[in-house]
């Protein structure tokens, strides 16, 4: 049996595309640059400090244009903000895309295309492993200092 989509809080499903979503230079956008596209395309008013409420949960209704705005934005559909099933599997693709924008993500993903399924476990045995390496290094690191 399938287990239910999470739901998800607005301010939840904001903070999400603000962490997956990214600038060109891979940095996160500013509440301010989001209020203010969001304000061109309404013509209604959004300002930094509504958005940044929007994003804490301190605002939990907003109009129906500032969601398709924050949507456009983000180049979501709007039902991102509405069903959270479909919020889940836009929030993965997002995700997804977002990894695949970092050039040495994107050129391991290409050459993994005609490897065989063997040689795709191997890679993702080779990936885990090194992922868990990391993570201890991380640990001690972190642990280091005190």
């Amino acid at each position: 049996m399938a287990e239910p989509p999470v739901r998800s809080t607005l301010a939840e499903k904001i903070e999400r595309l603000f962490e997956v979503v990214r600038r060109p230079d891979r940095e996160q956008y500013r509440n301010e640059e989001v209020a203010a596209a969001c304000r061109e395309a309404t013509g209604e008013s959004f300002s930094a400090t509504y958005l940044w409420q929007l994003r804490n949960g301190r605002r939990t209704n907003p109009t129906k244009r500032h969601l398709e705005a924050l949507a456009q934005f983000f180049q979501v559909p709007p039902a991102y903000f509405f069903d959270d099933e479909q919020s889940e599997r836009i929030a993965e693709e997002l995700e997804l895309l977002g990894a695949l924008r970092d050039n040495a993500v994107r050129q391991i993903a290409l050459r993994a295309v005609t490897l065989s399924p063997e040689g795709l476990d191997t890679i993702s045995d080779m990936i885990e492993a090194i992922r868990r390496r990391e993570a201890r290094r991380r640990g001690l690191t972190e642990h280091d200092g005190d």
